[in-house]
């Protein structure tokens, strides 16, 4: 259950800017981000804020977070680290891809000096063993963060985690070493509220060192990977900087390498004199460059864009009217709080636009957020995480390894021919145990307890189990038409109120187009 916490009282009292604004600034917050009140958070309202700001949940769940008001409810899902967890353990290897020891690279030279064949080839097959395991322990890892993210009673915590993944964007292939891959996400969980932590803390990064080739960053030969990315995708965007800017940044972040599994600072290969950057001249060094990078207004308003394409809508999608003041708004609240994340989210979680027709049921779900959806609100009991992984690789968005830097596309290119398909077959599989790649039914222990999503319901109707059902997993996408259909499909069926009735109807619903919105 997500609602598991401390004995802590809900601060109740919401404030949409902080104190230091002035009147004129926070009156302006208030017009644009003006907050709905407890009797418009009905349970549509809930289960939105608990779909963006989670993963969704039970309809028991969406009753417990209407239940506290709009304060509480935001309150509850922001401010989750009052909520205790024992989340899923598991250790990793740090020295699977370790570098070699004196003696290991005496052995090769000798072997190469030699021309010892035998040696060489039994060299390498410890090298080769060394990477199947690691590859072996990378798939671990996916399943790791897998049950984190179904599991979790702080879903924000894992959704923010899932977006400094595909915006501080490595992956596997570039990096080759699952334990740093681990740490990063480690890194991302701890600071998840916290962009200017995060935008520091990236160049200290070795996954992030490795992806953009930092590593090899010497002075005299900068190297303008990171610098690069820093500026366009992590801080600014494009517009923002110039190629000169690029050219020094990636000076001022020489001799950021790595030892090990650890960032290290090689003086030598620093370059100590004076740069030319965003119209400013310093002696920047790499931690001084991401400062001079967050004060940037550009920055704020990055990253507040950044929040509503994450929480409310593809910025590639048609834009509601007020969408650019909206991320003005947010990120004026983002400058103030020196990017705190907490005040911004409360703000915008609590606000009418989040909640306007607009918003509501007009967002693609990715993947991650179809697949934790199905198993947290339908909770299928023991399915396999091999199969679901597949899944998510074949939809597009593989744990641990969006595409390119610049993080996995969004919006409209979750949706074709073939990812649509695999989406429905996913749905059949968690409901029903059916895997189309075996063409059978897997053994469960149990058979899914579909009845168990009408459990609260008093009156066991075709209509009654068609609204409730139609509510929790459609939600504002939910139309007469279609609840109609179901109501049809129910009463035309022998036995109307059953678990095989219900496990039709969920069947047909998670292959319904607008399942596929949030």
């Amino acid at each position: 259950m997500i609602f598991r916490c401390r004995n802590r009282p809900i601060n109740r009292t919401f404030y949409f800017y902080p104190a230091r604004y002035s009147t004129d600034e926070g009156d302006t917050m208030n017009r644009i981000l003006q907050p709905i009140n407890d009797e418009q958070f009905g349970f549509t309202e809930a289960q939105h804020l608990l779909r963006r700001a989670g993963f969704g949940g039970r309809a028991e769940q969406v009753a417990m977070l209407q239940r506290q008001g709009i304060d509480g409810a935001v309150d509850h899902l922001v401010e989750y680290s009052r909520i205790d967890w024992d989340a899923p353990q598991e250790t990793f290897d740090a020295d699977l891809k370790r570098p070699p020891t004196a003696e290991e690279r005496a052995a090769w030279r000798q072997a190469r000096k030699d021309n010892d064949a035998e040696e060489l080839e039994r060299l390498k097959k410890i090298r080769q063993q060394s990477d199947r395991e690691d590859r072996k322990q990378a798939r671990l890892l996916q399943r790791w963060w897998l049950r984190r993210l179904a599991e979790s009673p702080r879903p924000l915590e894992e959704k923010l985690v899932l977006l400094w993944q595909g915006h501080f964007a490595v992956n596997y292939r570039g990096v080759k070493d699952s334990y740093l891959l681990h740490k990063q996400n480690e890194f991302f969980r701890k600071h998840a509220m916290q962009f200017a932590a995060l935008a520091k803390g990236i160049v200290h990064d070795p996954a992030m060192l490795i992806f953009l080739n930092n590593d090899r960053n010497r002075k005299g030969r900068p190297n303008e990977n990171l610098a690069r990315e820093l500026m366009e995708l992590f801080t600014l965007g494009v517009g923002h900087y110039t190629e000169n800017d690029i050219k020094e940044g990636a000076r001022a972040l020489t001799g950021y390498t790595r030892r090990d599994n650890d960032f290290a600072f090689n003086r030598r290969q620093h370059d100590t004199g004076n740069k030319q950057i965003l119209g400013t001249r310093s002696a920047y060094d790499g931690d001084s460059f991401v400062s001079l990078l967050l004060k940037q207004p550009a920055c704020s308003r990055f990253i507040a864009a950044k929040l509503y394409d994450h929480f409310v809508m593809d910025l590639t999608d048609p834009a509601p009217s007020d969408r650019d003041k909206v991320i003005a708004a947010l990120a004026e609240v983002i400058r103030r709080s020196r990017y705190d994340l907490k005040p911004a989210l409360k703000a915008l979680f609590s606000s009418k636009h989040f909640y306007s027709a607009a918003v509501m049921g007009a967002k693609i779900k990715s993947p991650v957020e179809l697949t934790i959806e199905l198993i947290r609100t339908l909770e299928p009991g023991d399915y396999e995480e091999k199969p679901v992984l597949d899944a998510l690789r074949m939809m597009g968005q593989d744990l641990f390894n969006p595409p390119n830097v610049a993080g996995w596309p969004g919006g409209r290119a979750w949706i074709n021919t073939s990812t649509l398909f695999v989406r429905q077959n996913l749905a059949t599989y968690l409901i029903t145990g059916h895997r189309p790649d075996r063409g059978r039914y897997r053994a469960r222990s149990q058979p899914y307890d579909a009845m168990a999503l009408l459990r609260d319901l008093p009156n066991r109707t075709p209509e009654a189990a068609v609204t409730h059902l139609t509510d929790l997993l459609l939600g504002a996408a939910a139309n007469s038409n279609r609840r109609a259909q179901l109501r049809q499909f129910l009463t035309d069926r022998k036995d109307k109120i059953a678990n095989d009735s219900i496990i039709a109807m969920l069947l047909l619903i998670t292959a319904m187009p607008e399942y596929q919105l949030c």
